[in-house]
C-alpha cells in the first residue's frame, strides 16, 4: 500500500539575481512500512525534500500526498492538526525542553493535543529505546544518544503513520549513531510505521531498505 505520494515536486527560492532551483521536478513513492534512506551533499536539497513531504514547507508546484491525503489542499491549520496526528519528526537538534524531565518531553505532543497518554505504549517504547531508567531526569543529565532516543520517543508517542528523520544521528559518533538507526529500524518494525531518513552517512543509508540520492535537485536512485 502507498503511504506516501510526491508528484513533480519542484521548490525555488529567488537570491538576489539568480533562482536557485532547492528541487526541481522531484516525485517519488514509498510504501507502508517502508525504511527509506534518501542521501544527498549539503545543499542539495534533500531536507528541502524533507520537510515538504511532512508539510513543513509547501512546494512552488507539484504535490505530496499522505494516506491520500492531500496536502496541499489542507488549510494551514488543517496540515498542522494532519501533521500532528500522522506524522512524527526527529532532527539532527533534539529540540527538547530542558526544564522539564524525560517524561514529561516524551508526552509533550499528546498534552498539547489534549490527547488521553497511552502509559502501556509509553512503557514498551521507552523499554525498546533502552530509556525507562531516565524518565525522571533532566535533559542535560543525558548522553547525546540519550538524548536523541528521547526525541525518537518522542516522536513515536503520538502513534504515527510516518516518521521523517533529518541527520538523526548528525551529532553523534559512529557506534552511537549505529545504535540509534538500529532502534530506530526496530520501532518502524514493532510500531508499523512508514521511516524516511536523511543523511549524508553512506554507513548509515546502508541500513534501509531502499536508497535515494538528492543531487542539485533531482531525486535519482541510489547505489552506494
Amino acid at each position: 500500500m502507498e503511504m506516501i505520494k510526491a508528484s513533480g515536486l519542484k521548490k525555488y527560492y529567488v537570491t538576489d539575481n539568480y533562482e536557485v532551483h532547492a528541487l526541481d521536478g522531484v516525485s517519488l513513492s514509498v510504501e507502508e512500512g517502508e525504511f527509506l534512506a534518501i542521501i544527498g551533499t549539503s545543499g542539495s536539497g534533500k531536507t528541502t525534500l524533507l520537510q515538504i513531504l511532512g508539510g513543513l514547507d509547501e512546494p512552488t508546484a507539484g504535490g505530496v500526498w499522505i494516506r491520500g491525503n492531500s496536502l496541499k489542499d489542507m488549510t494551514e491549520d488543517e496540515r498542522t492538526i494532519f501533521r500532528r496526528r500522522n506524522i512524527g519528526f526527529v532532527f539532527q537538534q533534539y529540540n527538547l525542553i530542558p526544564v522539564i524531565n524525560v517524561y514529561e518531553n516524551i508526552v509533550l505532543p499528546l498534552r498539547l493535543d489534549g490527547a488521553e497518554i497511552d502509559e502501556k505504549l509509553l512503557e514498551d517504547i521507552v523499554r525498546t529505546l533502552k530509556i525507562g531508567e531516565k524518565l525522571e531526569n533532566l535533559p542535560e543529565e543525558l548522553s547525546g544518544g540519550q538524548q536523541q532516543r528521547v526525541a525518537i520517543a518522542r516522536a513515536l508517542m503520538v502513534k504515527p503513520a510516518v516518521l521523517l528523520c533529518d541527520e538523526p544521528t548528525g551529532n553523534l559518533d559512529s557506534v552511537t549513531s549505529m545504535e540509534v538507526i538500529s532502534l530506530l529500524k526496530t520501532c518502524a518494525a514493532r510500531f508499523h510505521q512508514t521511516v524516511i531518513v536523511v543523511t549524508h552517512q553512506e554507513a548509515i543509508a546502508q541500513m534501509a531498505d531502499r536508497i535515494l540520492r538528492v543531487e542539485d535537485g533531482k531525486l535519482y536512485n541510489a547505489e552506494v
